[in-house]
């Protein structure tokens, strides 16, 4: 139940987030003025710490559409396995998280 209601959840939150690397890809089109402003915002511990949760939400989301698909097409979807499944999306929407922000900050 809650791998249903966070799938619903981040499905909506991921409208925002997507405004902001929209915000950010315009004001780097627009000029050196408001790529350094957006550029500022997002690079900020605050604004960090959203994209954070944003590359968060989007892996969740992304892992929850493969499970719908998985139950569409007639697979896992025992209650057994399928609470298994969305145990897994929260491991696993976590584990792809920190190693996308561990390759976009270049550790190693």
């Amino acid at each position: 139940m809650i791998a249903s209601i966070m799938h619903r959840f981040t499905g909506g939150a991921l409208y925002f987030g997507t405004l902001l690397v929209a915000w950010w890809l315009i004001a780097a089109a627009t000029g050196p003025g408001a790529f350094a402003l957006a550029n500022g915002v997002l690079s900020s511990w605050f604004g960090l710490l959203v994209l954070f949760v944003y590359s968060w939400v989007l892996m969740l989301h992304m892992l929850g559409g493969i499970r719908h698909f998985l139950w569409d097409m007639g697979l896992y979807d025992s209650k057994p396995v399928s609470t298994v499944l969305a145990k897994a999306s929260f491991a696993g929407s976590a584990v792809l998280t920190v190693l996308i922000w561990l390759i976009a900050l270049g550790v190693r």
